[in-house]
């Protein structure tokens, strides 16, 4: 299964639903692809939402750094909801876990960006 991705606004906030797996090649291309496409919108708050994904290669790893270097240098932020235990793992493992502020409910981090 490739990635699907779906964005939704909530309040000023927007979110980019991603489901699947974010891997070298297609997933990892639409994913860098949406969050430019965000970012030359002017939307400088964006979540990205991890939930469904189910597997992360080094390469989405490396879009999740490109894209969260992106948006910080617009002035914006990016924040991860809803990892699961392997994309946490992952996270931990590359020490990329103190970069990204990551939230468990999608209400505390919208809350957050306020």
């Amino acid at each position: 299964m490739s990635v699907k991705l779906g964005t939704r606004q909530v309040g000023d906030v927007s979110v980019l639903d991603v489901a699947g797996r974010i891997t070298l090649g297609e997933g990892s291309s639409a994913m860098r692809d949406a969050l430019s496409d965000m970012v030359s919108k002017g939307q400088k708050k964006i979540l990205l939402n991890l939930g469904e994904v189910s597997y992360i290669d080094s390469s989405g790893i490396g879009e999740l750094v490109s894209g969260f270097t992106t948006v910080t240098n617009q002035g914006g932020q990016l924040k991860l909801l809803g990892l699961n235990k392997r994309v946490k793992d992952l996270l931990q493992i590359t020490k990329l876990y103190t970069v990204f502020e990551v939230h468990d409910d999608e209400a505390g981090a919208i809350r957050s960006f306020s």
